[in-house]
């Protein structure tokens, strides 16, 4: 009997994982798209979030230095209906984690739900970053 050895096992399933589609992952649970950006002083997250209330299913919290963005989306279809059903939408619980350079104040952090997207903002979470230029010298 002859065994392959593989010399990185898990590369290859990271490699697929990275090329999966979305449509070819569990229904259970999804990870809402999220775009993160540097907006003067603050950081701007935005998060897909339709079909979702706000105020019962979102949570946002921050622990130590990470902002935590935690939900459900609910399927609240009829699961009666007959007929030929497609299913993209994703539903179920969700988290994601969005690393910050430094613990902040959490009334730093402000949240707010228009058109089935959630804005996150931390005030003042990249003041006194700015880069600070080194004056490099020839050695002697």
């Amino acid at each position: 009997m002859s065994t392959t050895l593989v010399p990185f096992p898990d590369v290859d399933r990271l490699f697929r994982s990275f090329w999966e589609t979305p449509a070819a992952r569990p229904a259970t649970g999804f990870a809402p798209a999220a775009d993160v950006a540097r907006e003067g002083d603050d950081l701007v997250a935005r998060f897909d979030l339709p079909g979702i209330d706000p105020e019962q299913d979102v949570t946002v919290e921050v622990e130590g230095r990470k902002l935590v963005v935690r939900g459900e989306r609910r399927d609240t279809r009829d699961e009666e209906s007959e007929g030929r059903r497609v299913r993209e939408v994703r539903y179920g619980g969700f988290r994601r984690v969005v690393a910050l350079g430094a613990p902040v104040d959490p009334s730093a952090v402000s949240a707010a739900y228009d058109a089935g997207v959630l804005t996150v903002r931390v005030a003042g979470a990249y003041a006194g970053t700015s880069p600070t230029r080194i004056e490099v010298t020839r050695a002697a």
